[in-house]
């Protein structure tokens, strides 16, 4: 259409100017003595018309030389930039393929190009990770560094997760840190934070991040539970040196947590430890109240002391409501051995053995007979440990 359309003018165009130059009669006379020229003005403004054409383009010819250098260098960085989007996006497609070997190799052309730095350093960094290859790596993270521009936030946070895998915390956290004091707290970034600190074992910390993450619902409730839970055994494992530091931070501890069984275990233990088995016995009894647990009946009868012959009457109400639980036989058995109540201690071991043959209830049943003077049956027991078959 556009072209029946300029071909229309033209004619129209043309038409006219026929029209117009028929009614002409005039001239022109260029004198220059002793000669003469008379021209008509048809003529010359054809001529003028020709001269002006061939002048524009002569001028445009000479213009279009003059700038032709400059014309081949914008063309080689259009082809330049062109091949560097395409080693960039490759390198990208041959990341998420899992090719790393063809991704490092062109995430390096597209360095070499120039091409959106440092997107390709950071892609170098990412594949020579998963090739194992950590100087690369390194080497690509150095200059992510000197070419970062406005993706400092993006180098940061690749840093961090690459020294979070090669177990590397300190540094991971570092950068954490850094990433932190620039900008907000994403989610991801605390989600890594939570990690280094997990990996540094630096517990109130990790208790304290796994709160804000609950808060902004980051994880699944029973991941946040799980890893408060950690945190909160691997403190009360630490603190085994001092009696009031123990008792203090056990009181410090939210009561849905001390209601834990891994928890009030992890204390107990530690109570125990540091001799006081009182405070170890009262967690016990107080978690079995809410939640029977076979680690807990097991430590009630770990600790010697004098409220042997009162550990045996609570053990054995407990008996009336779990009277097939292999381990609180085990642990009447042993609370009966303390107070060398050698019958009833025998036959409470041999009924844990009868539930469930481990290799305490020999070792403590071997214990029972050597006390009693029974070389033989103990032999036997401690033979029987010995199986390697055996649970513990």
């Amino acid at each position: 259409m556009r072209v029946l359309f300029w071909l229309l003018a033209a004619f129209a165009l043309a038409a006219a100017v026929s029209i117009a130059m028929r009614g002409g009669d005039g001239y022109a006379m260029f004198v220059l003595y002793p000669w003469r020229i008379e021209v008509s003005l048809n003529l010359l403004a054809v001529a003028l018309l020709a001269a002006f054409v061939t002048a524009y383009f002569v001028v445009r010819f000479v213009s279009h030389t003059v700038r032709l250098p400059s014309h081949v260098r914008a063309f080689r960085r259009r082809r330049r930039a062109e091949k560097g989007r395409s080693a960039l996006f490759g390198a990208i497609q041959a990341l998420f393929e899992g090719r790393f070997g063809r991704a490092e190799k062109l995430a390096a052309q597209a360095h070499e190009l120039r091409c959106t730095p440092p997107l390709p350093e950071l892609i170098g960094a990412r594949a020579a990770q998963r090739l194992r290859d950590f100087d690369r790596r390194d080497e690509w993270l150095g200059r992510a560094r000197r070419n970062e521009t406005d993706w400092r936030l993006a180098r940061l946070m690749t840093e961090a997760e690459l020294m979070l895998e090669e177990r590397r915390y300190d540094e991971a956290r570092a950068a954490l840190r850094e990433l932190h004091a620039g900008g907000p707290r994403h989610i991801a970034t605390l989600s890594l934070l939570l990690r280094a600190e997990q990996g540094l074992g630096n517990w109130d910390e990790v208790i304290r991040l796994a709160r804000l993450l609950e808060k902004r619902a980051a994880m699944p409730p029973e991941a946040v539970h799980s890893i408060r839970i950690n945190a909160r055994v691997a403190m009360l494992s630490r603190r085994t040196h001092d009696l009031k530091s123990l008792a203090a931070y056990w009181r410090l501890i939210p009561d849905e947590e001390r209601a834990q069984p891994r928890v009030a275990a992890a204390a107990a233990r530690a109570f125990i430890d540091l001799a006081d088995c009182r405070a170890a016995h009262a967690i016990i009894e107080e978690a079995l109240e809410r939640e029977w647990h076979p680690e807990l009946v097991l430590l009630y009868g770990e600790c010697q002391d004098i409220d042997a012959i009162a550990r045996i009457e609570r053990a054995e109400r407990w008996l009336g409501d779990h009277p097939r639980d292999a381990e609180l036989l085990l642990t009447l058995g042993r609370l009966c051995a303390q107070t060398q109540l050698w019958g009833k201690a025998i036959s409470y071991l041999e009924a844990s053995l009868a539930l469930n043959p481990t290799r305490g209830a020999h070792v403590a049943l071997a214990r029972v007979h050597d006390e009693m003077g029974r070389a033989e049956e103990a032999n036997r027991h401690y033979r029987a440990a010995a199986d390697a078959r055996l649970p513990a």
